[in-house]
């Protein structure tokens, strides 16, 4: 095996998560299932926090990803400004999200919780570029919830 050839069909941040993951003596994806099993618990008791979610990636994301998110202001009603941070996808410290009906199912980046189409949801404002987190979304109930806490 020719280790130069090897080394460019391997995308070099996912090698370096590779190499970190055996240093630690794991796989760091029991973890972050834990973690998001205890964010589930958290949400069902209507206590959802609003920091540190993990969650399933998006359809057409071939692999979990681990992120924070905060909720930093309420500018309107329909509005939501959130500071997401994901160290091997993107990071924005404070992006609009606005409230709309889910156009597909997916998974609430807050709870965890099953999102159908139709729910009411909070997903990124559409710009361009478009932004990298643009299938996300959260349950405008699950936001109340914190919210209210």
């Amino acid at each position: 095996m020719d280790f130069a050839t090897n080394m460019t069909q391997v995308d070099p941040w996912t090698q370096t998560l590779a190499l970190l993951s055996q240093l630690c003596g794991g796989d760091a994806r029991p973890a972050a299932r834990e973690r998001q099993t205890q964010i589930a618990r958290m949400a069902g008791s209507a206590s959802a926090s609003a920091e540190a979610s993990p969650v399933r990636a998006q359809p057409g994301n071939a692999m979990r990803r681990s992120f924070s998110l905060s909720v930093l202001d309420r500018p309107t009603s329909t509005s939501v400004t959130i500071a997401w941070r994901d160290s091997t996808h993107c990071s924005y410290g404070d992006q609009l999200w606005l409230a709309a009906r889910a156009r597909s199912s997916g998974i609430c980046a807050m709870s965890g919780r099953a999102i159908r189409r139709g729910d009411l949801v909070y997903q990124p404002r559409r710009s361009r570029p478009r932004p990298l987190n643009d299938g996300a979304m959260i349950l405008a109930s699950v936001l109340r919830e914190v919210e209210a806490d």
